[in-house]
């Protein structure tokens, strides 16, 4: 059994500063991952993330601890936080998903203009998911 989470946030960074925190976030989440043998995906557009993480509980649950002092992510929403049988990301320490065609109809499908994580309900998740799953 492996522990999952997803969460969606907002990002602080002002839009010149974006692409910098993005990269340190990237490489952070990358670096401990491999270390604590942590899988899972990031989808970033429109100023807001998407993540859903794997792991052992512990770990995961230090690590949502860290992601609600890190100053670049407000308006934090949990969405799962449940055991899963099988890992979905076992070949990704971080799987980044570039802005994609599928996400945006996605959102489009349940009425939002744009990438809108934060406006998701829990049902929804499972199927953004696989998406995500899908996606290279």
């Amino acid at each position: 059994m492996t522990f999952q989470l997803c969460y969606a946030s907002k990002t602080t960074a002002p839009h010149h500063q974006l692409l910098n925190d993005l990269r340190e976030i990237f490489g952070e989440a990358r670096d401990f991952n491999i270390l604590h043998q942590v899988r899972g995906v990031l989808y970033f557009a429109d100023e807001h993330f998407f993540q859903c993480i794997e792991g052992e509980e512990s770990v995961i649950l230090r690590l949502l601890e860290k992601l609600h002092k890190d100053p670049r992510h407000q308006q934090i929403k949990l969405f799962n936080a449940l055991m899963i049988e099988h890992a979905h990301f076992t070949q990704w320490s971080m799987k980044y998903v570039r802005r994609n065609s599928k996400i945006q109809q996605f959102f489009k499908n349940r009425g939002l203009l744009r990438f809108q994580p934060l406006k998701l309900d829990r049902q929804d998740v499972p199927l953004l998911l696989q998406l995500l799953y899908e996606t290279e």
